[in-house]
This record gives C-alpha cells, structure tokens and sequence, in this order.
C-alpha cells in the first residue's frame, strides 16, 4: 500500500479538473491529480493516426487493459449497450483527458438555456442563471484561449471581447454564406479555442485539418495546457492511477479515495476535499460502484438521481454536392455555423439544434475520399480516369451536422453491468439509451433545415443519414440542482450527501441545450473554486 495526501484530491486531468486544480495550486492549495491514463506523447499520437487503417476519433489514443475506454467503430466493447439505440459518444483516459479529440468549438449556452422549464414547459431549470456564470464564462474563454467574433454575441450577452480574433472563415464558409444571403439561416464565425496568434506559449493555427483526433502543434487547447500549470504551481500528478473506490465515514465525510496502479501497486488518497472530474460515464460510475452496507446505492445517490438523465446531442448528419468547387479538406474542421435557430417559441414542441459547416467534407458520413476512391474503383475508374474523377468530385464535397437538443430522462441512464468487469473489478457502464418524440421532431426539422440550406446552394446528390449519430458529448448523470430529492450536487457542484465532496464536468448539467458543452464545463469548473476553497478555510 502507498497512500497520497493532499489538501484536495482531483479525479481525472481533463479539462473539468485540471482547471480546478490549476486555480487552486495557484493559491497554494496543496492538491494531488490521479489519472487513470498515461501522459500522451503528440508526435507518436500524430504517427498513429496517420497510420491507422481506421481513423475514429480514438486512433492516435488506443486503451490499454489498465484503462479501457470507448472506441467509435466499437461501441459495444467497452460499453454495455442495453437498448433501445446504441449510444455513440466516446471519451478518453489520458492526462488531459478528451480535450486531445474535441473539435474546440466553445460556445456559451443561451439565458434561456438555463431556464427550459420556465420559457418553454420542458425539462427542468437549472439551478443558476446566464448572469450567475457569465464573468465565468469569460474566465473560461480567456484561459482556453477562445478565438472569436466581438462584433456578434449570438445570442449569449458578454461584458467583454474574446481574447483572440476569430478563425478565418474557409473558401467554403464563404461560398455558402453568399448562397444563404436574406435567408432565414445565418452563417456566422464559430468562436473555438484555437489560437490564432501565438498565445500562452503556443503557437497559431496551420490548418492541419485533423482537429479530431490531434492538432499536431498544440495550437487547438487542450487541458495538458492546465495539468502543468497546476503541477507548476506544485500539484502532483498521478498518472496511470485508477480511483476504484470512494470511502465515506458516518458523518458523510469521503475519507479516501482507493486506487490501483498500471504496476498493480494499489494505495489510498486522503485529503480535505474531494474532486471528481472523470466524465459523465466515468464519475456515475464510481459513485455506484462505492456501494458499501451502508449505502448500499453508493455514493451521493440517496436521491438515486446518480447514473440518471444520460444525454447527448444527437447528431443529424447531410452531405451532398455543390455545382462548383468549395475545396474542403483543409484548415480547422469547422469554422463556421449556424446559430440563429437554437432559441424560439418551438421549443415547447420540439428540440433546438445549431449547424455546424464541416471543412472535413464527407470523412464523418462516408469516409471521405478513401471510401469514395473504393467505390469508383468498383465502378471501373482507374488511373488518370479515376484521378480526375476523385479530384472532381471530393472539391464539391458539403457536409452538415445538426446537433439537436436532448430532454433529461430519468430512463435514459447508465448503471452497473450485474455480470462483466474491469481488469480491477470494477463492473462495466451499461447504459439505457432512446431519443424521445421532443429530440426526434428536432432530427426532422434539421433533416428539413438540411434541405432548404442544400436549395440555396445549388447541390445535387443529396443525402441524409437514416440515424443520428452521437456528437461526443455526455451530458447529465449527476445533475446539479436545489432539490436533493431530485439532484446529485447543490448549485455550487458539493454533493447533497456529502459536504466535502465536488462534482465537476458535463455530468451536472440538469440540460443538455444546443452548445457544444466544454465552455461551459469549463465556467462551471471556475466558479465552483471559491467554494472548494470557503470549505478549506472552514
């Protein structure tokens, strides 16, 4: 046995925890990071990607035994799918946790986001306002370092400019915008943290085009930015460290957090506070699985909210083919969207969704010119034939993704798998998933969208994915709330059940809205670091 200790203790370095841990390292917070993955080296990452046969998001970072974690082109193998849809969105276990594959779009949510109930009918409110988190938010935009348009808020009010101009909007973005001049759709600048400039020690954006999975460069953010800033500042980090057990006294105090090693060495970390910032399948996961005689539900579950109201963004996806050249495939992934329909009086009826423009061109539906490539060959193109026609067909390539809210369900969960387990004993995510008739008339009004966009432009070959596809981002299990009876953390992300224990990441979040959710996971983070450090001081 090795034990850690420490002022607090932060589960998982992604960009939920090492934020948190970077501020309070700051301040002098004696803090220790256990990561269940290992440091990540970027050129041999780089290597991998290129070299694989299958390029999902999961490529340059395959799991190993010691820290297994979802593949895209294997949903079943890590999760246990129970039906009725198989949910799509995966996650890393690496220092810096997913942030090495976000595509870094970072957008705010609306004021309205954070009352669906109140505006609309629907779901829940949540417990803080827009204006409670907007200096956050802020925050948040000028540690990511978040490039941006000053001139439009779309839709989300700011007291101040972003820290960096926006990304230059691709060849395409413009076409595009042109072609939906005085229409109902309007195309706007994607603010993302990616610099633009030389910020922070890293460099500018060279348009390597494989945001997802890996920026080569660094110039995309990703949360190793903060892991070292916390360990600069004197935090530990313990990679390659798998939290396994949360232990909680009578009181409701956690004591300790059991850990195993790679090595197989296994230890206990002890401290005041208690931080845990996995995911929103990783966090549940140990909250359940610390079940004990005397809570027999596990921990922070008394409301048996834990596991409950899984969500996403379902993702609609539509390609087809422009009359003349609009030369994707280069530059970020997506630099443009649009915004203007993700608030309105139809949310009573059906779910919001955004836009995003792809730059990648049919790599997410189809798999781009290798698969196309595949095709003409089995057509008879070959050589200088097939050449031509590749090149002539992937410059006109247009893809759509529209990413469609999704209601809290209680049923929509995950739980404990009865049967299968990790290499430590730790039974497997198994997770009940469906899309309700609110998400799905959202999925047929973008199909629609999709449609009108595609008219405007003049595209042919139009086509329209017969599923959703998953947008990698997962959303509640954990959800934050005033009602212990109906929640898992209070409004400052402390655990009902235990008042030296903090949740951070997109597991609180009572809603899923349209924005992609690292902002506000990362706002959420900042403003839950003077509360962590009142319960130090008392």
């Amino acid at each position: 046995m090795s034990d850690i200790l420490a002022d607090v203790v932060v589960i998982g370095s992604g960009v939920a925890g090492a934020l948190a841990a970077a501020q309070l390292a700051a301040k002098g917070v004696r803090v220790a990071i256990l990561e269940a993955g290992a440091k990540v080296d970027r050129q041999q990452g780089v290597e991998r990607f290129w070299q694989a046969a299958i390029k999902v998001p999961e490529a340059p970072y395959p799991p190993v035994p010691q820290a297994m974690h979802p593949v895209t082109n294997d949903l079943g193998g890590w999760y246990r799918q129970a039906g009725p849809e198989t949910f799509g969105s995966t996650y890393l276990k690496v220092v810096g946790g997913t942030t090495w594959h976000w595509l870094g779009t970072a957008l705010r949510y609306l004021p309205s986001d954070f009352q669906l109930k109140t505006h609309y009918g629907r779901g829940v409110d949540w417990p803080i306002a827009y204006e409670e988190l907007e200096p956050f938010y802020a925050q948040a935009e000028a540690e990511l370092g978040v490039a941006g348009d000053d001139s439009d808020d779309q839709g989300s009010p700011r007291s101040g400019g972003f820290p960096m101009p926006p990304v230059g909007q691709t060849y395409l973005d413009r076409q595009l915008a042109r072609a939906l001049e005085g229409s109902a759709f309007r195309l706007r600048s994607t603010p993302q943290a990616r610099n633009v400039v030389e910020r922070d020690g890293r460099p500018p954006c060279c348009g390597s085009a494989s945001c997802i999975p890996i920026c080569p460069i660094q110039a995309k953010y990703d949360a190793t930015v903060h892991v070292e800033k916390a360990v600069a500042a004197g935090a530990q980090l313990r990679d390659r460290t798998t939290a396994t057990f949360l232990e909680a006294s009578a009181d409701g105090k956690i004591t300790a957090v059991h850990f195993r090693r790679w090595d197989g060495s296994e230890g206990v970390a002890r401290g005041k506070l208690f931080v845990l910032a996995a995911n929103a399948i990783e966090s549940p996961r140990l909250l359940l699985a610390s079940r004990s005689e005397s809570r027999p539900r596990g921990i922070a579950n008394t409301s048996d909210q834990v596991g409950r109201h899984l969500m996403d963004h379902p993702a609609q996806l539509s390609w087809a083919l422009t009359k003349e050249p609009v030369w994707p495939y280069r530059g970020p992934i997506s630099t443009s969207g649009i915004e203007n329909l993700r608030d309105g009086a139809f949310r009573s009826e059906r779910g919001a969704f955004r836009i995003e423009v792809g730059n990648d061109g049919w790599i997410w539906p189809t798999g781009g010119p290798v698969a196309e490539s595949a095709a003409m060959v089995q057509q008879g193109l070959r050589g200088k034939e097939l050449d031509a026609a590749l090149a002539h067909q992937a410059a006109r390539h247009i893809r759509l993704a529209s990413l469609v809210e999704q209601l809290p369900d209680p049923e929509n969960r995950l739980s404990l798998d009865p049967e299968a387990k990790d290499i430590y004993g730790v039974p497997l995510p198994r997770l009940h998933y469906d899309a309700d008739a609110y998400t799905r008339s959202g999925l047929a009004a973008a199909r629609q969208a999709h449609d009108e966009i595609f008219e405007k432009l003049g595209t042919t070959h139009v086509q329209h994915a017969p599923n959703f596809f998953g947008a990698g981002h997962i959303i509640g299990t954990a959800r934050m709330g005033d009602d212990l009876k109906t929640s898992v953390v209070d409004r400052n992300l402390r655990a009902h059940d235990h008042p030296n224990l903090f949740v951070l990441g997109s597991s609180v979040f009572p809603t899923s809205a349209t924005a992609n959710p690292t902002l506000t996971i990362a706002a959420l983070s900042l403003r839950a670091v003077e509360p962590l450090l009142t319960s130090l001081r008392t």
